[in-house]
């Protein structure tokens, strides 16, 4: 870590037992509130029944509040890969930002500092595959927005954790029919399809993100789905 980071504990009661399930999947966050303050207080709050792993703060301070063997509750309703108990076999990261209801933003240098360090050792100590690094709306696409197009997944790839298409040298497109199969195969669900293919943009294709499958979006799945 950044060696003017603190790492502070500040424990949320909102936790379980992962009952044997498997760390698997690292879900990135924003917490879509005004301030740290607020943030931290909403995920320690029993009533609110939310909580996160680690909250990292605009200015790179690190807050753990959920051991790593605990379950936090952090992604709600939702499914990757098939699997629906997400919370069960994840790490969930949160992002101080107000997010879109709140004015959304770029996230800062300082708070990258200390996300790719942070994300590089989960990776590395769970052994979570590049495919199963993700954000809350890839696992919930009709629900969330989060952490949203201004978060910089290809420089999290470049470090290692995540997976980015070479956007220069895209391939041929897919065909139109091959869209759900291959956002399937990449882990979206589909029940909504509009949804799924929003989420996949705002991922892999931020620049702009109306769930239409156009040519650009289909040469970008062709490329994810090559690297999965």
């Amino acid at each position: 870590m950044n060696g003017d980071v603190q790492i502070l504990e500040w424990r949320s009661p909102n936790f379980n037992g992962r009952e044997g399930a498997p760390i698997d999947m690292l879900v990135l966050h924003y917490t879509g509130m005004k301030t740290c303050a607020e943030a931290l207080e909403r995920l320690c709050d029993p009533a609110a029944e939310v909580s996160a792993h680690y909250l990292i703060d605009e200015d790179g301070n690190v807050y753990d509040l959920v051991g790593e063997e605990a379950r936090a509750w952090h992604a709600g309703v939702a499914s990757w890969r098939g699997e629906t108990n997400v919370n069960s076999r994840s790490i969930g990261i949160e992002l101080v930002n107000p997010g879109h209801e709140w004015g959304y933003r770029e996230f800062p240098a300082a708070q990258t500092r200390s996300l790719l360090p942070l994300c590089q050792d989960i990776v590395q100590r769970h052994g979570i595959l590049p495919r199963n690094v993700v954000g809350h709306s890839d696992v919930a696409p009709t629900r969330k927005l989060d952490p949203g197009e201004l978060f910089d997944w290809a420089m999290l790839a470049g470090a290692g954790v995540g997976l980015w298409p070479d956007t220069d040298n895209l391939p041929e497109p897919c065909e139109d029919y091959e869209v759900l199969k291959i956002l399937v195969e990449i882990g979206y669900d589909v029940s909504n399809e509009p949804a799924a293919i929003a989420a996949f943009q705002r991922h892999f294709r931020p620049r702009w993100f109306d769930g239409n499958p156009d040519e650009e979006t289909r040469r970008t799945l062709a490329a994810v789905r090559a690297l999965i």
